[in-house]
């Protein structure tokens, strides 16, 4: 009689563990690692605070005393508009750098990796966009303490300030889901730079960032007010108290609700972009 012999069983991949507190749990295990990569790795900090800082001290004595606000040319009270609009570029110019992340964790494999393990699929990306948001924090803080000393300051209470910057590290933490799929959809973490950076210059400079929409042809105007980078500035001035004397009341939506408009832009960002970075996620890895 010849003896039959029965396949070898395969292997079975392992299931990801579900469940939001479990999910919750490995997205902060995720986050842990990337913060640790970051601490060893001071000159990424060191260079995303300092080209913050340039713009400040730039923006601030080379075309503080030229651009008019609120129909005042004064250097103090254009600081004081500007540093809303630097915050929100610093918070979204680090999309390039969470692109550029996970690019190279992909590049270099670590993606599947982590991907052999029995884990939420979605907390890979949500650990590395929440160890970014921390970086952003830092970086935040120090662009603050630059700002008081070259004489900005606040005039509302600091309830509202801290709302202000809450509002603000949102809008950052939606745009690194942004980087989080430009990350996912290109080969190198060089193309992620790229990529993060291209489309973030005519959002931030089309925008009430650096001037009033006010002086703005009629056509970019529209779209300045409508731009979520726009409200998100609009409402960090409201908070800070910023706004100077004389400045034009909108008439746009988003800018007569600038707070609300803020946190809806920054919710249906992250919802969106969450929803195509996981799903370009399972696929670039299957």
């Amino acid at each position: 009689m010849s003896a039959t012999t029965s396949p070898a069983p395969q292997l079975a991949a392992p299931r990801p563990r579900g469940g939001i507190v479990q999910s919750a749990k490995d997205s902060l295990v995720i986050a842990k690692r990337n913060l640790i990569r970051m601490s060893r790795i001071p000159e990424m900090i060191i260079f995303g605070v300092i080209q913050p800082v340039m713009f400040v001290v730039l923006f601030s004595y080379v075309f503080g005393g030229s651009i008019s606000v609120g129909g005042s040319t004064s250097p103090a009270a254009y600081r004081e508009f500007l540093m809303a609009g630097i915050f929100a570029q610093t918070v979204t110019f680090a999309t390039a750098g969470a692109g550029a992340g996970i690019a190279d964790d992909m590049h270099k494999g670590l993606i599947d990796r982590f991907r052999s393990l029995p884990m939420a699929r979605g907390a890979v990306l949500t650990g590395r966009t929440l160890a970014d948001l921390v970086q952003t924090t830092l970086t935040v803080i120090v662009l603050a303490v630059v700002a008081l000393i070259v004489g900005w300051r606040t005039h509302e209470n600091l309830g509202k300030v801290l709302a202000g910057f809450g509002l603000l590290l949102l809008l950052g933490y939606a745009f690194s889901w942004i980087g989080a799929l430009i990350g996912l959809s290109v080969r190198t973490p060089e193309a992620a730079t790229s990529g993060g950076l291209i489309w973030l210059f005519p959002l931030t400079f089309i925008s009430n960032a650096f001037v009033p929409s006010d002086n703005m042809p009629a056509f970019l105007r529209h779209i300045a007010e409508w731009n979520p980078f726009s409200a998100t500035v609009q409402a960090a001035r409201e908070l800070f108290g910023n706004l100077p004397p004389g400045y034009p009341e909108p008439t746009a939506w988003p800018m007569q609700h600038a707070v609300l408009a803020s946190v809806l832009w920054s919710v249906l960002i992250i919802m969106a972009f969450r929803t195509f970075a996981v799903r370009k996620y399972r696929s670039a890895t299957a």
